[in-house]
């Protein structure tokens, strides 16, 4: 599994021209579930996701985690994290989960996430045509790999 975490100001998912899901202060998280993927690793990730410790102290050193400045979330599914571009130009998705795999294991993110932090996750929409907008605070941008745990 993998996550693009992106501290923000702002985000939102669209769908069909219209705002499905709005954020403020938070993370916009992109996440990325791989044909090897379980339970396991969508704990690791939560974990991870909702212990980063990337927001400012009362020093202005990035020191505390989302839930202790009570940010919000949006999880959205991406499988082209799963991207391989070893042959060719033309990306390959042999590493991504089947659709009806991702989209179980993307639920139980959403239910993780919600659990650790104690209140809702915003969402985007399991397989939809969506237009992200964000704006990046710092910028800050973390990547995460429940596979290289090292």
């Amino acid at each position: 599994m993998k996550v693009v975490i992106q501290r923000v100001l702002d985000a939102s998912v669209s769908i069909d021209g219209k705002i499905h899901q709005r954020i403020g202060h938070g993370f916009l998280v992109l996440l990325g579930i791989g044909k090897e993927d379980s339970e396991i690793d969508t704990q690791y990730i939560v974990q991870k996701t909702v212990g980063l410790r990337v927001f400012a102290d009362g020093d202005g050193k990035m020191n505390r985690s989302l839930a202790e400045v009570g940010g919000e979330l949006l999880l959205v599914s991406q499988f082209t994290l799963f991207a391989s571009t070893k042959k060719g130009n033309r990306p390959s998705y042999i590493d991504a989960a089947l659709p009806e795999i991702a989209k179980e294991l993307y639920l139980k993110a959403v239910q993780a996430f919600e659990s650790q932090l104690g209140h809702k996750v915003k969402t985007g929409v399991f397989g939809a045509d969506m237009k992200i907008s964000l704006v990046n605070d710092g910028p800050v941008t973390i990547l995460i790999d429940s596979k290289n745990k090292g």
